[in-house]
């Protein structure tokens, strides 16, 4: 499923507007993005934890010359699902 076929599942599912529901789902992608830059998470109970988590810089090595590299500290966007949003998938 891409953007514009979540938007109109969501808009028949909750009965609005195609364009209504394209601005509620932009403005949740837009809240939770700016709560992660923060380094803060978004706990959504029964369906999951968005959160940044630290990568540590490390001593890497390049495939095709062997040669070591620096790989420099990072942050990366994690999910984890929810117990109830794993129930519903098994």
């Amino acid at each position: 499923m891409n953007k514009a076929e979540l938007i109109s599942a969501t808009a028949e599912k909750a009965g609005m507007s195609k364009k209504d529901s394209e601005k509620v789902i932009n403005a949740l992608i837009e809240t939770i993005t700016d709560t992660m830059k923060k380094g803060d998470k978004v706990q959504l109970v029964g369906f999951g934890v968005f959160e940044v988590k630290n990568r540590p810089a490390r001593t890497g090595r390049n495939p095709r010359t062997k040669e070591q590299i620096e790989i420099p500290a990072s942050k990366i966007p994690l999910f984890k699902a929810g117990k109830a949003l794993k129930d519903a998938i098994v």
